[in-house]
């Protein structure tokens, strides 16, 4: 008697694994909303980071007696291009402009350019005293910098540089704090795989520095440079030093606005708010960098 063969025994799939996988992928793709309450404290925190540049393009819009009134108003004025004027006559503000173009531009190139050079050595570079030299360089953030501005001053007089743009430019080539920021920098974002891939193939340090190292470490090189032009632009101290009226800085221009018995702030607001476009400027231009840089490291954390 022929009898019929079981069928094969199928392995049960289980229904609920898909599904599971599924609402996994969807919950890891879903985009939060910040609610209500975060959108209001950023607003106001916005609002508040905002007003003093607004202040100051409604104070440099008024006259001197529209800025004593009580209250003041909180409206532009008509008088901005007077201001501005009024700075032109009183400061030689496009020669200050100028120079602090040179000597912001010079300072943030080179400090840029060997703080990431320095940094990559201390990095990723094997070398007899590495530890010791980056302790020292890290130890002289401590010292007070208006502590070395009579020896500076005594070196500069020696190679005649007094009153000259140099005199301010060549100091602040280097920084401890660069050298540390894109040394730190290059330890979490740059992989020494990449270098030992590089090293395989035949490349030099150098080659290894422009083709791989600039590449990776330019969102950090662009948070720096953007540092190191605001120091340099806003840095008062060392060009009324090292620097006379004939040859000012915006900073050492400014403190000419505004003279006499009763001091004009609306031509002062005028001249601040010259002075601060520049900075906005750069700004808008590494930006992009800035915020590409910090997405980057969020992505990487």
């Amino acid at each position: 008697m022929t009898t019929l063969a079981d069928p094969p025994v199928t392995p049960h799939a289980h229904p609920e694994k898909p599904p599971q996988r599924r609402a996994r992928r969807s919950r890891a793709g879903r985009t939060n909303h910040a609610g209500k309450l975060t959108y209001a404290i950023l607003t106001v925190a916005v609002l508040v980071s905002a007003f003093p540049f607004y202040w100051t393009v409604v104070a440099a819009s008024r006259s001197n007696a529209d800025l004593a009134q009580v209250p003041p108003s909180l409206l532009p004025g008509p008088h901005l291009l007077r201001n501005f004027e009024a700075v032109l006559e009183e400061a030689d503000i496009g020669k200050a402009l100028l120079n602090s173009f040179i000597v912001s531009g010079s300072i943030t190139l080179g400090t840029v350019l060997c703080c990431t050079l320095a940094g990559f050595a201390f990095a990723k570079l094997r070398f007899r005293g590495r530890g010791a030299l980056l302790a020292i360089t890290v130890g002289t953030m401590m010292i007070p910098p208006q502590l070395g501005v009579i020896p500076l001053f005594m070196l500069i007089a020696e190679l005649q540089w007094v009153n000259q743009l140099q005199a301010v430019i060549l100091p602040g080539l280097v920084s401890a704090f660069g050298v540390f920021f894109m040394r730190q920098y290059l330890v979490q974002s740059l992989p020494d795989e990449l270098i030992e891939a590089a090293r395989v193939d035949g490349a030099s340090t150098a080659r290894i520095f422009w083709s791989i190292v600039v590449p990776v470490a330019r969102p950090g090189m662009s948070v720096l440079g953007l540092l190191t032009f605001m120091a340099a632009w806003n840095d008062f101290f060392w060009p009324i030093v090292a620097l006379s009226s004939s040859e000012p800085t915006v900073q050492v221009a400014l403190r000419q606005l505004g003279g006499g018995y009763v001091h004009d702030q609306s031509v002062i607001m005028a001249g601040t708010l010259l002075g601060t476009l520049p900075v906005l400027l750069v700004f808008g231009f590494l930006g992009r960098q800035i915020v590409g840089g910090i997405m980057q490291g969020a992505v990487k954390g």
